[in-house]
């Protein structure tokens, strides 16, 4: 097997502009690029999955990416007791009432014939059904949000160790695109794209409201780490000793091997991802889903299930994206629901996989590390650029108006990088084979 020296000269440039960033900024910026760049690529990697070996086009990636953050919440925040007191087991029987009403809803209108009377029974039942449901459900959730609001008011977790948190995002985002390909995946690739962009929509208006899930907007602060803390290092007169020895300062030590510690499980993940990804695109499963997106008539009349297929490479890039924000939420220490914005969820992971190489694994991780660098560099430089090209200019409207508009730089770049990227090499930096 021929070595591509392009390809490896790439990542080495990576490496070189993050070793940059630690000897003339600082390591724990450099290890910050580093660990959120590895989050990235992963998300990055399941766009990857959907679009570059199906063609699926999918523009709600950040409904994944906050269902992953909300599993973080679920596994590993201890329960609370009183909120379970007051309504947790009503909750739950509420959930499952409310799912009886679903299931129920589609008996009807699989069993009766078509007709004026199945309209009719179907929309009684389920009128019926959702009045009982909220008479269950609405009681139930005040009485959780009144536990101790300030600080609680929602049920908690499992309690259970953090990193369980990731593959349980995963299974949560799998569950999630399970019912959404169910419904989504006839349609037309546009209207694909509007469904999942609305149904994340949905998704995150369910995390800010839902205060007895996931405390909603107040936030949940504090997560389970599966790191030590940086202040119970700075307290170990053994790692002081340590880091005194070798001439560090335990401060900025302590916060070093703490990224570092991240750094190392989500290298592992990653690794474990790609070694999989690769195997899967090498295999016949892999030819099978590039000749579905090629040519899908072509596909079906060969005797492939194209919706089955579609559905199968859906739900699994959704549960890598659902990882990925598991990680995040992890490596955050906090779930905020307000910040999942389209703009830093949808539209950064898909430009990854765009400037990376759609349809190559290597390429996705490559447009991970590499726009996650531009991303957080761009601003401050962007300042110093827009402060040295105003230097000259007399006070006044027109320079305060360009100093702020340093803080847009970062669009202005993105923008950029993807139109340079798509006029010199249209199918990425690290193409498909």
């Amino acid at each position: 097997m021929s070595v591509n020296w392009r390809n490896i000269g790439l990542f080495a440039l990576m490496a070189v502009l993050i070793l940059g960033t630690g000897m003339l900024q600082s390591w724990n910026l450099a290890l910050t690029i580093v660990n959120m760049g590895l989050v990235s690529a992963i998300m990055a990697l399941g766009v990857n999955m959907q679009w570059g070996y199906a063609g699926l086009f999918n523009v709600g990636v950040m409904g994944f990416i906050g269902l992953g953050g909300l599993a973080v919440v679920i596994t590993s925040v201890p329960p609370v007791g009183e909120a379970w007191q007051a309504g947790g087991l009503q909750v739950i029987f509420a959930l499952l009432v409310g799912i009886g009403v679903i299931l129920g809803g589609v008996q009807i209108y699989k069993r009766m014939a078509p007709g004026r009377m199945r309209t009719l029974a179907l929309i009684a039942f389920l009128v019926a059904g959702f009045f009982i449901y909220r008479a269950l459900f609405d009681p139930a959730v005040d009485s959780i949000e009144a536990v101790n609001p300030a600080s609680t008011g929602f049920l908690g977790g499992l309690g259970l160790p953090v990193v369980l948190a990731w593959p349980m995002g995963g299974l949560l985002a799998a569950a999630a695109a399970w019912a959404i390909g169910k419904t989504a995946l006839g349609l037309r690739s546009d209207y694909l794209a509007i469904a999942t962009l609305g149904i994340s929509e949905i998704v995150i208006a369910m995390l800010k409201n839902e205060e007895w899930l996931g405390r909603g907007v107040k936030n949940v602060v504090g997560l389970p780490r599966p790191v030590p803390y940086e202040i119970d290092l700075q307290q170990s007169e053994s790692f002081v000793t340590w880091a005194q020895n070798w001439g560090f300062d335990p401060v900025t030590m302590s916060s070093v091997v703490v990224k570092l510690g991240y750094a190392g499980f989500f290298v592992v993940v990653l690794l474990i991802l790609i070694w999989m990804s690769e195997m899967a695109l090498k295999s016949p499963w892999g030819r099978m889903m590039r000749a579905i997106r090629d040519n899908e008539v072509a596909a079906e009349a060969m005797g492939k299930d194209v919706t089955r297929r579609h559905l199968q490479v859906f739900i699994i890039g959704s549960a890598v994206v659902g990882l990925g924000g598991a990680m995040m939420t992890t490596l955050d220490g906090q779930l905020t629901p307000a910040s999942y914005q389209p703009l830093r969820y949808t539209f950064l992971v898909w430009v990854m996989v765009i400037v990376g190489g759609s349809g190559n694994n290597w390429g996705a991780v490559l447009g991970g590390f590499l726009i996650w660098f531009c991303w957080v560099q761009v601003e401050p430089l962007g300042g110093v650029l827009m402060e040295t090209i105003t230097s000259g200019m007399p006070d006044g409207d027109l320079k305060d108006h360009l100093l702020d508009s340093a803080a847009h730089m970062r669009l202005l770049t993105m923008g950029l990088i993807m139109l340079l990227v798509l006029r010199f090499s249209p199918r990425g930096l690290i193409p498909e084979k």
